[in-house]
């Protein structure tokens, strides 16, 4: 079963994630990360191995800003997704029209699907400020292909 990271030594990316994320800064996009990390709130790992893990991947990827929530589900705070919480954050920051916005996800875990079946499937789709209520616009299966579809929706006129 897929397990995250327990320091920065163990962060391993994808092999196409840096081109793919490339392409999209390239074409102008902002790449903000929001992550669930309940394993800080459980004792499991701590929030400076979390900080880590983040600045490592922040430094070999070209996101813009990472939204972390440390918070359990027991917690019932507003940022832990698929509240909206960290998304109205980072689109407060950094003056994001979320509604030409796009948002990908790992099917394992904002939707609770089976993390082995799904660890490789991403999920893309307009954001709402609702919970997932609808299918997703489109399910890949690597970064490369969110990028791509990304790109084509931007080209089609999805995005306006």
């Amino acid at each position: 079963m897929p397990y995250p990271p327990a320091n920065a030594a163990e962060l391993v990316l994808a092999p196409d994630a840096k081109a793919a994320l490339v392409e999209l800064k390239e074409q102008g996009f902002l790449l903000l990360v929001v992550t669930n990390q309940p394993d800080v709130a459980k004792g499991i790992i701590t929030r400076a191995a979390v900080e880590e893990i983040n600045r490592k991947l922040a430094s070999e990827l070209p996101v813009d800003d990472v939204f972390v929530c440390y918070h359990q589900d027991s917690d019932h705070c507003d940022c832990r997704k698929p509240k909206p919480g960290m998304i109205l954050e980072g689109a407060r920051k950094h003056d994001v029209d979320l509604a030409e916005s796009f948002m990908v996800a790992t099917a394992g875990g904002m939707w609770k699907l089976d993390k082995m079946r799904d660890a490789e499937r991403f999920l893309l789709m307009r954001y709402t400020e609702r919970e997932p209520a609808r299918p997703a616009d489109a399910r890949v299966y690597s970064l490369k292909e969110a990028a791509d579809w990304i790109l084509e929706a931007c080209r089609k006129g999805v995005a306006q």
